[in-house]
């Protein structure tokens, strides 16, 4: 009894989460919806007996994944006032791709149907003694190792390459010198400044950007006066 009524409280809460990660206008309040959703979610894999599930559920998505979605949408200036603009004018072709997908589930749940030996291993214990994420080990470090490997590669290939693309040399751009900074660690004076006294009041001025320090061309205009 207990087990159904937590049941579906999770899972009222996980559609209502759901459904607030898309309706919502704030980006800022739809990653905390889907963080709610994630935590849900969680919570119904412990119900199944699916723990490893619940907390890499919970480890990677909350912990990586939705904070890091979090990070970006709180610190990109992004002006989405600009980006629904355009809205009306793509609304058509939006209906039509959003009626296909439903066509596409539609006929998706209309032919689905469970497997004779669905049920019988829906309901397979796991071995005496065993955990559920013991057994998942099992097979994954078994039957699948060469599989598990393979992806792993393919992840280390992705981040070596996402790290190259991001670290090529550019013009202007300044680069951490671990020694220079040791070596003027004698020539570094501290002082105290007070607070509500503005920096050019006590005599420390930032230096002048490049832009800045240009001289200004003055514009001679040429009148008929001399």
């Amino acid at each position: 009894m207990i087990a159904t009524l937590s049941f579906y409280a999770f899972a009222a809460v996980l559609i209502a989460s759901a459904v607030m990660v898309v309706t919502s206008r704030n980006p800022v309040h739809s990653v905390l919806f889907l963080i709610l959703a994630f935590f849900n979610a969680a919570g119904l894999f412990l119900i199944a007996g699916a723990e490893f599930l619940a907390m890499i559920l919970v480890i990677v998505y909350v912990g990586a994944v939705a904070v890091l979605f979090l990070f970006v949408v709180m610190m990109l200036d992004v002006d989405f006032a600009q980006m629904r603009e355009g809205f009306q004018r793509y609304a058509p072709i939006g209906a039509v791709i959003g009626g296909i997908l439903l066509l596409e589930l539609f006929m998706v749940v209309t032919v689905w149907r469970f497997a004779p030996e669905a049920a019988a291993l829906r309901l397979n214990p796991n071995p005496a003694g065993v955990t559920n994420a013991e057994a998942l080990g099992r097979i994954l470090y078994t039957d699948y190792i060469y599989l598990f490997q393979a992806s792993g590669l393919i992840l280390l290939v992705a981040m070596i390459g996402a790290i190259v693309l991001t670290h090529r040399d550019r013009a202007g751009t300044k680069r951490q010198d671990i020694a220079v900074q040791v070596a003027r660690a004698g020539t570094v004076s501290v002082r105290q400044v007070p607070i509500g006294v503005g920096l050019k009041e006590i005599g420390i001025e930032r230096p002048p950007s490049p832009e800045e320090a240009k001289p200004k061309q003055v514009e001679h205009q040429h009148g008929g006066h001399h």
